[in-house]
């Protein structure tokens, strides 16, 4: 399939087919847009430049793109960017990765801050689940390649989103009207209206937009029996802007919005079955055969593709109950320039934001009352505030900028987990498949006299049932960043240019977990004393078991010890499952107890750039740089990240950053071409990953991502624009990965790719637009995105025994082709029109995340993407 997709991108680029930047088609003044088509300015770099002039490698999407793509928020944002990738897992907000080069953090922890910084109207957004409200009335998205901290600042290791919304206009009334009805019952409808206050000096802008779809995937219980859907949608948004220019030239504006959504969403697919199942053994402790799942195909082979990629395109997800997701987030930002004479300028940025989100599912995924989360309550309250002196010196040959940047942001997070009337039932399955060897046929508990109830063998070891336990864990983090910063290019002569940027960045945070609530009678059945300090009891328990249990020794003593040794960390762990145990951990009593903790992280770092650019007349230009980059660390915030005395604190990532680039516009200006090649060397990469029973996070010394980004456009007539970006990227971590480092995790890492960044990435596309006679105009837009395989999971391989290497079965996500159309027909001046839409047209159903699924040995589950889509909108503009 490479050397298919070789040979088809070769032979595209032969014919010079255009890249994702288009030029934006609505232009108010200098900064919102440009007066000649074929120039796109952005502010990438702080000022308003024509992209092909700046030595950054940057796409730039106009609104006419957003839409004729079907792109509504920035998950989607894949369509119209080859470099830009993300995925999503259990949560609608928390679990959102964004990648760049396939570089991003993955987690499902609130404590990591993404490596794909996000600005909206200039103000950082501190998690990328912030920043899925709708796109709606926006001027522009840039997608910035490559680490961008001197400007943008923090949390900008992989690189940066720009979303730039349109300001109000202070000369004219007007605004527009959006209305959407597609397949799944999508209902969609935006607007935006304007109304000059002050004629050319105030100006009032309210946007506001709704969604509402039902989900992609249903949702049915053990039985098979429908009881819901997940992953649809269900938002709206508000925003409303105040602008003003003054006639000393002092502009700026005030943006207020408020989004909230509440669809469910997070439900996860079963692709291969617990050996437990296949084996009978969920039927032999009263589960049922298929031990609550209900999924109608599933695959019992690891090495069964075909049937897994068939669970996932039946999008039939099992669950005890539908999940709740409920967010609301609203923010105020400020934004004022004041002319500093006739060459320099003085802007300040402010915002504030108040996230909040609640979230109950089901946590192991099956038809089972096993495991839940009954609340997963966050909230997030972010102040920043940035101030820049920015202008010109020597004629223009100099321009200057410095500015100080100041943050803050609290986060205050609660989970209840429960386990259910299913739990006991479900350990004893896993007993026996754990322990049938030991004492055939059914293990242990099924062979002692002295244990009453063998399908549910906590009571004997602990006393207790664990049907009805809960616990409720609280976690904090609040932080403060600090930064100056300048950025300077000086042209040295008419054609060559230098660029150099400074950042010192200086990052304080203070984070903590606590236990409010315990009800766990089973794990302190392990522990007899007032201290909680493990004795024979519970271990006495299981050695009685093995010992009466074990027919090859007539008249063996209670407990043997290397039996019971070798079971006590499994009867230990799910005794006190470690979501729900007692915080009492010590470092007598380590894993799975958590442990409270409270710390301070304390980081800062020195970020640079350095850049050098040439001009040639035609106008080519050509750039080299270097840029050191830099990630906060923090903490680990989940209840075992102190267990056993381990430090709770993750290290800050740190990256160096080569780039040479090419931007050109060729036959007289009917050919657009862009080209970077990269090298992006990380240093103390921070990962997280999924156990199967607790959140771990690390960093590994050493990751890379090398690579070869191709965009471009071509407009053979004023009628057909033919538009490709081909991303070859090579991120993986090198063979010498680990460093110093001994962990299996770590070490099992080593020679594999990154998650979710697959080598080669290539999108082809083709616009026709004419007028019909002197009153209609139409367009037919159609777009190929092809991705090549990808990993799924955070390890290739399980870590446990890397002397015999085992693959993680379903890993690998296949190359896919997504197709996208969309016609119109309209006015001419564009007071209406009526369009059709199809996105993915031959509905490639694909993964984001593949995982095991919790407390279901040997099986494993995954979180499926968007479907296809279809639906006709009607456009009105006044």
């Amino acid at each position: 399939m490479k050397k298919a997709l070789l040979s088809s991108t070769a032979f595209a680029l032969a014919f010079g087919m255009a890249g994702t930047a288009q030029a934006q088609d609505n232009t108010d003044g200098a900064e919102d847009g440009a007066v000649d088509e074929d120039v796109i300015l952005v502010t990438a770099t702080r000022r308003a430049e024509d992209v092909q002039d700046i030595p950054i490698a940057v796409t730039a999407v106009s609104p006419v793109q957003l839409e004729r793509q079907g792109v509504v928020n920035v998950q989607e944002i894949t369509s119209v960017s080859p470099s830009f990738s993300t995925s999503n897992a259990q949560t609608s907000s928390g679990s959102v990765v964004l990648r760049i080069r396939g570089v991003g953090t993955t987690s499902n922890n609130i404590g990591f801050e993404s490596a794909v910084g996000i600005f909206i109207d200039g103000a950082y957004q501190s998690r990328p689940g912030i920043a899925l409200s709708e796109f709606v009335d926006v001027e522009r998205v840039e997608v910035l390649r490559g680490p961008q901290g001197t400007l943008f600042g923090r949390n900008t290791s992989a690189g940066a989103l720009n979303i730039t919304n349109v300001r109000p206009d202070l000369s004219e009334f007007g605004g527009f009207a959006n209305g959407t009805y597609g397949n799944r019952d999508l209902v969609s409808v935006q607007g935006a209206v304007n109304v000059p206050i002050v004629q050319d000096t105030v100006a009032l802008r309210v946007t506001g937009a709704y969604r509402q779809r039902d989900g992609y995937v249903t949702i049915v219980d053990g039985a098979g029996n429908e009881i819901g859907e997940s992953n649809g949608s269900d938002q709206f948004l508000v925003r409303g802007q105040i602008g003003w220019e003054t006639d000393s030239g002092i502009r700026g504006r005030i943006i207020a919005d408020y989004a909230e959504s509440k669809a469910p969403f997070g439900a996860a697919i079963e692709v291969l079955k617990s050996g437990l199942e296949t084996s009978g053994l969920f039927g032999l402790v009263g589960l049922g055969a298929r031990g609550g799942m209900a999924g109608p195909t599933v695959a019992t082979n690891p090495f069964d593709q075909p049937t897994a990629e068939a669970a996932i395109n039946n999008r039939i997800a099992t669950a005890n109950f539908e999940p709740t997701t409920r967010s609301d987030n609203w923010g105020v930002t400020g934004e004022i320039e004041v002319p500093l004479g006739d060459s320099a300028d003085l802007i300040y940025i402010g915002s504030y934001r108040e996230y909040s989100s609640f979230e109950a599912y089901d946590s192991d995924f099956s038809g089972l009352d096993v495991f839940n989360v009954d609340a997963g309550i966050t909230e997030i309250d972010t102040m920043t505030h940035e101030l820049r002196v920015q202008g010109d010196a020597f004629g223009g040959r100099l321009s200057w900028l410095v500015g100080g940047y100041y943050s803050k942001e609290d986060i205050a997070a609660s989970t209840s987990f429960s386990l259910g009337e299913d739990y006991g039932e479900l350990v004893g399955a896993l007993f026996v498949g754990g322990t049938a060897g030991l004492s055939p046929p059914f293990g242990v508990f099924f062979n002692s006299p002295l244990v009453p109830d063998p399908t549910n063998p906590l009571t004997f070891l602990t006393g207790a049932d664990p049907a009805g336990t809960t616990a409720t864990n609280n976690y904090a983090q609040n932080s403060e960043s600090w930064s100056i910063f300048t950025h300077n290019t000086l042209d040295i002569t008419d054609h060559l240019s230098l660029t150099v940027g400074l950042r010192y960045s200086d990052e304080s945070k203070t984070g903590g977990y606590q236990q409010s609530a315990v009800n766990n009678p089973t794990c302190l059945g392990f522990f007899a004393d007032a201290n909680n300090n493990m004795t024979p009891d519970g271990l006495d328990r299981l050695g009685q078991a093995v010992g009466t249990a074990n027919p090859a020794v007539p008249g063996a003593p209670a407990s043997i010890p290397a039996t019971v040794g070798a079971l006590a960390p499994t009867a230990f762990g799910l005794s006190c499952f470690a979501f729900t145990a007692p915080a009492i951990g010590s470092d007598a009593n380590p894993f799975p107890l958590p442990r409270p903790f409270s710390g301070d992280f304390n980081d800062s770092e020195l970020i640079y750039t350095g850049k050098l650019s040439y001009s040639f007349d035609a106008p080519v230009n050509v750039y080299a740089s270097f840029t050191h980059g830099y990630k906060s660390g923090g903490f680990n915030l989940d209840s075992t990240a102190a267990s056993g005395g381990a430090d709770p604190r993750f290290l800050s990532e740190t990256v160096d950053a080569y780039e040479v680039g090419l931007k050109a516009r060729l036959l007289d200006r009917a050919v657009t071409l862009n080209i970077a090649a990269f090298r992006e060397e990380f240093q103390n990469f921070q990962v997280l990953e999924f156990t199967g029973a607790q959140f771990q996070t690390f960093n590994v010394p050493k990751a890379n991502s090398t690579g070869l980004e191709v965009e471009t456009v071509i407009r053979p007539s004023d009628n057909l624009t033919i538009n490709s970006g081909v991303t070859y990227t090579r991120a993986r971590y090198p063979q010498d990965c680990a460093g110093t480092q001994t962990a299996n995790n770590v070490v099992a890492l080593c020679g594999n790719s990154l998650t979710n960044a697959p080598e080669i990435v290539a999108i082809m596309g083709a616009t026709y637009e004419r007028d019909l006679g002197s009153y209609l105009d139409f367009f037919l837009t159609g777009q190929i995105r092809f991705e090549d395989d990808r990993r799924t999971s955070t390890q290739a391989f399980d870590p446990a025994d890397l002397a015999n290497p085992v693959l993680v079965p379903f890993d690998v996500q296949d190359s896919n082709t997504k197709i996208n159309l969309r016609a119109g027909i309209g006015a001419q001046d564009d007071s209406w029109a009526i369009e059709a839409f199809a996105t993915n047209l031959t509905n490639q159903v694909t993964r984001g995340v593949t995982f095991n699924t919790v407390l279901r040995s040997g099986s494993r589950s995954a979180f499926p993407q968007e479907p296809r889509s279809y639906g006709i909108t009607l456009r009105s503009q006044f």
